[in-house]
């Protein structure tokens, strides 16, 4: 079976052939050569729109979790806001990096379906997804626990660190559909 690998060359759009030059077969007046096959991209994989897209909502969402914290004057004080910075601040690092790397391969007509920049991509969606995910999760609770259980939320920023929360849950769920979107790639082989 030939099977272009897309990496390496620019993506081209070829004519649906007859029903009897096939992938397997060859037949036809072509010399024996089957037309070369192109790996459908799913929207939302590396190097497609919907994977721009979803990479702009993960950096947005991080970006405005980070500046939501950073604008209170003590999230240090609390170790889960601090993780929660950290934590927003490598998935927005990553995002944009990945937006910029979708954008490239937007504009040159190039597919990112190469068995190693696929691994890289899922390793490193699962690993920011999951930072990001614990990180608003361990907020969530100091929030509750400030708010609820303490009744303390006058000398406190509720509204500032229950919106930075807010913010990191959203970019955890746009990094989970890029991250099962590429395990799925990475399985599917």
């Amino acid at each position: 079976m030939n099977v272009s690998h897309a990496t390496v060359h620019p993506v081209e759009e070829f004519p649906t052939t007859d029903a009897g030059v096939g992938v397997g077969g060859g037949g036809g007046g072509d010399g024996g050569n089957p037309p070369r096959l192109r790996m459908k991209d799913v929207q939302g994989m590396p190097g497609t729109l919907g994977g721009l897209a979803l990479r702009a909502c993960q950096f947005l969402f991080a970006v405005a979790a980070v500046c939501v914290m950073a604008t209170t004057s003590d999230f240090p004080s609390v170790t889960a806001f601090s993780y929660l910075v950290a934590a927003a601040g490598l998935q927005s690092f990553w995002s944009l990096s990945l937006a910029i790397i979708d954008i490239y391969a937007l504009l040159v007509r190039r597919s990112l379906q190469n068995y190693r920049i696929v691994s890289l991509f899922t390793i490193g969606d699962g690993i920011t997804s999951t930072l990001t995910f614990a990180a608003a999760c361990a907020s969530a609770g100091i929030t509750v626990l400030i708010d609820n259980d303490l009744g303390d939320c006058e000398q406190n920023h509720c509204i500032e660190f229950e919106t930075a929360t807010g913010m990191a849950f959203i970019s955890w769920f746009t990094a989970l559909p890029s991250f099962l979107l590429n395990f799925w790639s990475l399985a599917s082989r």
